[in-house]
């Protein structure tokens, strides 16, 4: 694997095989990978010749007292993981390779509405700092695919959103949730959470399993559902941010009426705020 801190020269690489009809793959990511990122680029392996991943801490998409500056940055184990999932290409910029006019200055990419809800309200101008990013990384790479984790299903269906309405000739991918064997999903900030807090953390992922079985039994009192989830997740210390059942077509709130449901789920414990979500299908 070739490692590119330099946008021109990986652009030139690209180029070359392009030229010789190879179809590449992008796998966008923040680093400190884990399985999950790993599964993203067997994925995009398997269907693509070449498989570009990206390793960039993002400034734009994190809020003034996020956790920017303490990201965890682990370069070099990233690039021999990179290596064994059989990654053909990283690249890896500097913030002023990105950004070479400034971020205050950067054109922002957004994707209104969908934008605003759930992560978006919690985290306001979050995913514009992503579409950002990644619209930027569509014209660096050029790829045939992008590959993105279910996890974080809103930020999945904004960049569906975004790459259909300005016509970007990118096939986005969504790859299954990566877990652990307690169930509790696979996430860089797993890192923060003390030992105990690993033990509690599952509990996020199992209420969104009970209130799913609770859905599939008939019940549709979804604000009062919703409620109940809260108070079980407070009560074994997380905080609270959001659970949402929505209609997985637009992750407006759901009503009765709706057949494809997906609950959303953030929850923040300890240093760490976990997301999750967990799709209901009513039509059969």
């Amino acid at each position: 694997m070739k490692t590119f801190h330099s946008i021109a020269e990986l652009r030139a690489t690209l180029q070359q095989e392009r030229a010789n009809g190879k179809r590449i793959g992008l796998v966008p990511t923040m680093g400190n990978l884990h399985e999950g990122h790993l599964q993203l680029v067997r994925q995009a392996d398997s269907c693509c010749d070449i498989v570009v991943a990206s390793i960039f801490v993002n400034p734009l998409q994190f809020g003034a007292n996020e956790d920017l500056g303490s990201y965890p940055r682990t370069l070099k184990e990233d690039q021999e993981k990179l290596t064994g999932a059989g990654c053909d290409y990283l690249f890896a910029p500097s913030d002023e390779e990105m950004y070479p006019n400034g971020r205050e200055t950067q054109t922002q990419v957004e994707v209104p509405g969908l934008s605003d809800i759930h992560c978006g309200a919690s985290r306001p101008g979050h995913f514009q700092g992503v579409t950002t990013v990644v619209c930027k990384l569509f014209g660096i790479v050029q790829p045939d695919v992008a590959v993105f984790g279910e996890k974080d299903y809103q930020q999945l269906m904004v960049i569906r959103r975004m790459a259909e309405d300005l016509y970007l000739p990118v096939e986005i991918q969504g790859a299954p949730i990566a877990r652990n064997e307690d169930g509790l999903a696979l996430s860089s900030r797993n890192g923060y959470l003390s030992e105990e807090q690993m033990q509690v953390a599952p509990t996020l992922q199992r209420t969104l399993q009970e209130a799913k079985a609770a859905i599939q039994a008939g019940r549709r009192d979804y604000t009062q559902l919703e409620e109940e989830s809260y108070q079980k997740l407070e009560a074994v210390g997380f905080t609270r941010d959001f659970f949402n059942i929505c209609d997985a077509e637009d992750l407006s709130p759901a009503d009765e009426q709706c057949k494809k449901l997906v609950i959303l789920a953030a929850a923040p414990l300890g240093g760490a705020r976990l997301i999750d979500n967990i799709e209901i299908d009513l039509s059969a």
